[in-house]
């Protein structure tokens, strides 16, 4: 099981002058040449207040200067996680083009009003999926969330509005440092990982494959 990479590499003239540009660059890659399942898909990570770590795949439903955008059950144990330790870990696995992204950085509360505009865009049924699931708790069987799903589509029929919960909303991942890992021959991959300077600028590291 043992894969050899591509011979181009990835050279510091080629880089954007952010790493939000860089990583638009490559997504748009993904996406429309490569034709990646969910180029959006990402791990997140987290770790608790006694620095245990978790992992899951969440889908980025926004990104820019800003930061890194996803959404969740507050309650989840990643939501409990980041109110407890802040920083986050984000990891786009682009295997096919043996790529990956690795976004570190702090995670922040997104504000309500965005949280309820991009709430107002998400179908119907995965809205009433917010309401209907306590994100990583323990239930007793899956019939506990089809029987809540069933009581609120008979309560918010299709057309109705939806009302957002108070525990459901986004992160944004401000970025600190963001690496760019393309897959080299011989094991001999690129990195280059851009790192934020007090004055908001960026400087550019090359780390050992």
């Amino acid at each position: 099981m043992r894969r050899q990479y591509r011979a181009e590499g990835l050279a510091e003239a080629d880089l954007a002058a952010t790493p939000v540009e860089q990583f638009a660059r490559w997504f748009k890659q993904a996406a429309t040449e490569a034709h990646l399942f969910e180029p959006n898909a990402m791990v997140v990570s987290t770790a608790d207040a006694e620095g245990r770590p978790s992992s899951r795949t969440v889908l980025l439903k926004q990104f820019d200067e800003q930061g890194f955008v996803f959404y969740t059950n507050y309650g989840s144990r990643k939501g409990r996680d980041l109110a407890r330790n802040p920083y986050a870990s984000l990891l786009f696995p682009w295997h096919p083009m043996a790529r990956q992204v690795i976004v570190t950085g702090l995670a922040r509360r997104t504000g309500r009003d965005e949280t309820a505009a991009y709430f107002r865009t998400r179908p119907h049924g995965s809205q009433l999926g917010a309401w209907a699931s306590a994100q990583s708790s323990v239930i007793e069987n899956r019939e506990q969330v089809d029987t809540a799903f069933a009581e609120l589509a008979a309560r918010y029929p299709e057309g109705e509005q939806v009302p957002v919960p108070p525990h459901w909303g986004g992160f944004r991942v401000a970025p600190e440092r963001v690496e760019f890992w393309q897959g080299r021959e011989d094991r001999l991959h690129d990195r280059l990982c851009y790192v934020a300077e007090p004055d908001g600028s960026w400087r550019v590291e090359r780390l050992s494959p």
